[in-house]
């Protein structure tokens, strides 16, 4: 078994988030912040499956580490589920959250409450440096809210409130956040198959 596990993400914030996820793995766990030389992986697939696997198998065989990445992205029911795999560049530039949740908005102006429903999706995939391969779902359903709300989190995180809670993501702790989200989900489950490979 590897040694080390490199989170192939060149956000921080997510990459902090994988890395609570991740914690107490028999392994040291690296960002790409240890390999600043590395050009960003290209998202051009057009599922969230390829898309992690494409960048997990990138960074995998430019460091020679077993690398977990992922694709996430909200699905909105009524926008025919936009922004799908399109959620980080929603409005144009890529990872501009606050133009991105000011486009949600605009789309879902004048939708009813009972008609926001949305769920985030996260594919999080495992590729070794010979080009194995393991992939996670994780989903969790809730709504879109008509105002942001807290302060914590990321990208849509404080327009999404999970089903049967009544805060955002962005108004949560981040443990609590992790036990539900559709990132700790797929991760928790990554987590859990390579704790059986030890």
């Amino acid at each position: 078994m590897p040694r080390t596990l490199l989170i192939g993400s060149k956000n921080l914030k997510k990459a902090k988030e994988l890395a609570e996820i991740l914690a107490r793995l028999p392994w040291e766990v690296k960002s790409l912040a240890d390999f600043p030389d590395i050009p960003e992986a290209a998202e051009t697939a057009e599922t969230f499956e390829q898309n992690a696997l494409d960048k997990a198998a990138a960074y995998a065989r430019q460091t020679g580490l077993w690398c977990v990445a992922d694709d996430s992205g909200l699905i909105v029911d009524a926008l025919d589920g936009a922004p799908g795999v399109y959620s980080a560049r929603y409005a144009g530039g890529h990872g501009d959250d606050a133009a991105n949740r000011a486009r949600l908005l605009r789309e879902l102006a004048g939708v009813p409450e009972p008609k926001r429903t949305a769920r985030f999706v996260c594919c999080a995939a495992l590729v070794t440096p010979e080009g194995d391969t393991h992939v996670e779902i994780g989903t969790v359903e809730g709504r879109i809210i008509h105002e942001e709300r807290g302060a914590m989190g990321f990208g849509y995180d404080p327009l999404f409130v999970p089903e049967g809670k009544e805060r955002t993501f962005a108004e949560m702790p981040a443990d609590e956040k992790h036990t539900i989200s559709h990132r700790g989900r797929a991760f928790g489950k990554l987590r859990a198959y390579l704790e059986a490979l030890a």
